[in-house]
Formats: C-alpha cells, sequence, structure tokens
C-alpha cells in the first residue's frame, strides 16, 4: 500500500533519527570512561558534553512538542556545554532519556500534525519544519561522537559504515540484489 508523502516523511524521520541513535551508540560503545570525557582541547566538547547538549536539547524540544515552546524554562542550555557526566554509564543513561522523549514524541506523531505551527524561543514553525531542524542538528553532533571516537581509537575504531577500501564490494553485492523500494536503514541491525 502506498503512503501519503506525508506518512513517508514521518516514517523516513523516525527511521532516520534511529538509524543516528544507533551510529552514536556504536561509537561510544567502543570508548571507556576517561575517552567520552576527553576534550581536544580547552575550546572544545568532550563526547560527554555533546551528549548534554543533544538530551537537554531533545528533552526541551519534544516534550509536548504540540502544546509547549520548545526552549522551556527550566533547560539550562549554557550548563550543558560546561558540566559533563561523571562517568559513561551516567552519561548513556541521559543519552537515553533523551532520544526516547524524541522517538515517543515523534511516534504519536500523525500527518495532520505537520502543518500545525509550534514554537521554539517565540519562533513559529511547522511540525515537519521543526522536525527537519531537528535532522540537521542532532546528527551534526552525533557525526562529531564519531569524530572524536575515530581519534580517540585510532586504528581500532570498528567503522560503523561501508569500511574504508570495501566501496567495490558493497556496490557490487547491493546492485546483484533486485531493485526494491525500501528506506536505506531498513537492512542495517
Amino acid at each position: 500500500m502506498l503512503q501519503s508523502t506525508d506518512e513517508n516523511f514521518l516514517e523516513s524521520a523516525r527511521q532516520l533519527f534511529r538509524y543516528y541513535k544507533k551510529l552514536g551508540e556504536g561509537a561510544i560503545a567502543q570508548l571507556k570512561d576517561e575517552q567520552v570525557l576527553a576534550q581536544p582541547d580547552p575550546s572544545s566538547n568532550s563526547i560527554a558534553l555533546i551528549v548534554h547538549h543533544l538530551s537537554g536539547n531533545m528533552l526541551s524540544r519534544w516534550t509536548d512538542v504540540l502544546t509547549s515552546d520548545g526552549e522551556k524554562p527550566w533547560r539550562n542550555r549554557e550548563a550543558e556545554f560546561e558540566e559533563a557526566y561523571s562517568d559513561k554509564k551516567t552519561m548513556m543513561e541521559a543519552w537515553e532519556k533523551g532520544w526516547k522523549c524524541l522517538l515517543d514524541s515523534l511516534d504519536q506523531l500523525k500527518p495532520a500534525d505537520l502543518p500545525t505551527v509550534i514554537y521554539i524561543r517565540n519562533e513559529g514553525q511547522t511540525v515537519l519544519e521543526a522536525i527537519q531542524r531537528q535532522l540537521a542538528h542532532y546528527p551534526h553532533h552525533v557525526g562529531q561522537i564519531l569524530y572524536q571516537a575515530k581519534i580517540l581509537k585510532g586504528s581500532d575504531f570498528k567503522t560503523l559504515s561501508i569500511p574504508k577500501g570495501g566501496s567495490t564490494d558493497f556496490n557490487k553485492d547491493k546492485f546483484s540484489q533486485e531493485k526494491t523500494r525500501k528506506h536505506f536503514t531498513d537492512s542495517i541491525k
């Protein structure tokens, strides 16, 4: 059965957010406590600070998304870049809490909600635009996490996508299959 464009957008957004969550977790899983707390330099954020920011943003933006401003009065954005978690376990609890809030909210949205105007810092945007905004924001930070994890692990980093030098084999496998309509994340476990 064909989905409407709005249904397809919501389903694709859900899959993309889950994909980036999985990438972040794959990188973080390879690191020790001290590595998630390491800052590349004093003006840069550690992975723990990036996670603090992501979690804070997700909780603020996606709690009561249709009925309250996305910048909640209880959020302390500045602290997200100053106060790291004491260890990886605590950091991952915050990570899960933020992603759960986002994904649960997305799962509740219906196509009819997409043109609804919501506010972030009193600036109106449609729900569709807010989703797109976060689809640009969150993968940006997940990319920072992956980049830092690769630097911290060096040659021991286990790739989370097509390995370097593996494009030919990957493409050969893909082109040996029948053409089909699917989301690129469907085959990622």
